[in-house]
């Protein structure tokens, strides 16, 4: 990428932290991001919503921001629509795909409907639901089954239940993260994850990675703050597995009408090997433990490359950026 383009990028807002359970990734992500494009001689600059009002962009002169916020008010559609109303061409996917991504239930009610696979589930609500039917979750979905908040991310509030009298535990703790509860049947197997970049016919996916987790316990700590968990890349999965969920992901990205980047992670089924799809990520950690850059690394994408690639698809919901 030559000199005259990185210019043409301006002046480049990092938008990282907010407000979100995930303040603490996206600000571990946001400073690799920014670190790795003033290396590549970008006029990039740290921006926290949390702490600055997002006009200040404009008075200030920001002609593109690079999302680097995980989780709500960031990932969710929110600082998207701000960012369309100030007219700045963002990073990822728009305000549709992303207020849709982030809510798990919506992404699965579409999937199914595009006849893509995934996990079976029951939906409760917050103050809806009786104790009783929280018991008897499991009678519908087996065990164990997997409880989690439906508009968060990197693990958070997510629990195993691996027996009747743990559902209602798990389920409060689901409930103080968010209204919705998304109880999913648990797909026993292998778990990989397959990044996309591009949008439209142009989304390509990039290698799948299989994560082996210690336990099989991919949570929150094992997926940032310890070295425990193995993630393989090349995969390693049985001939034509990896190319199948390559076009699987790449079907469900653009039928939520993505763009940009995502991650959708996939767990396969140990007896049938058939993929199921979990969800997705429209703005994916870029932390040093986080999977996009592993991914695109074992396609020949350095971190920084990624980054000005991505900075140099910024765009508006129905234009591109010049």
């Amino acid at each position: 990428m030559t000199q005259n383009l990185v210019n043409r990028f301006g002046k480049v807002a990092v938008l990282m932290g907010g407000a979100s359970a995930e303040r603490e990734v996206s600000l571990m992500s946001g400073t690799g991001v920014l670190t790795a494009l003033r290396a590549r001689g970008v006029d990039a600059h740290a921006f926290d919503p949390a702490e600055r009002d997002l006009s200040e962009l404009k008075r200030e002169g920001f002609s593109r921001c690079f999302i680097a916020l995980h989780g709500r008010w960031g990932e969710d559609g929110t600082v998207q629509g701000a960012l369309e109303l100030l007219r700045i061409p963002y990073t990822g996917s728009g305000v549709m795909a992303s207020s849709i991504a982030m809510d798990k239930v919506m992404t699965k009610r579409i999937w199914i409907a595009e006849g893509i696979p995934t996990p079976r589930y029951q939906l409760l609500r917050r103050g809806s639901y009786q104790r009783e039917q929280v018991i008897q979750v499991p009678d519908s979905l087996g065990l164990p089954v997997i409880v989690k908040p439906a508009r968060e991310g990197s693990s958070i509030g997510v629990t195993k239940v691996m027996g009747y009298s743990g559902m209602v535990e798990a389920v409060q703790a689901a409930a103080a993260l968010h209204d919705d509860i998304l109880c999913e049947e648990c797909i026993e197997g292998d778990e990989v994850t397959c990044p996309v970049l591009g949008e439209g016919e142009n989304a390509h996916a990039l290698p799948v990675i299989r994560i082996v987790a210690p336990e099989g316990n991919y949570d929150y700590q094992n997926k940032y703050f310890t070295n425990d968990t193995q993630y393989l890349v090349p995969a390693g999965l049985p001939p034509g597995e990896e190319e199948a969920i390559q076009a699987l992901v790449v079907k469900a990205y653009r039928v939520l009408d993505c763009r940009g980047w995502g991650r959708i992670d996939v767990m396969i089924d140990r007896k049938t090997r058939k993929p199921y799809l979990l969800e997705i990520n429209t703005s994916p950690g870029m932390t040093g433990h986080s999977l996009v850059p592993m991914s695109a690394k074992a396609a020949g994408i350095s971190y920084e490359d990624l980054c000005l690639r991505l900075l140099e698809n910024t765009s508006l919901d129905g234009e591109l950026a010049t």
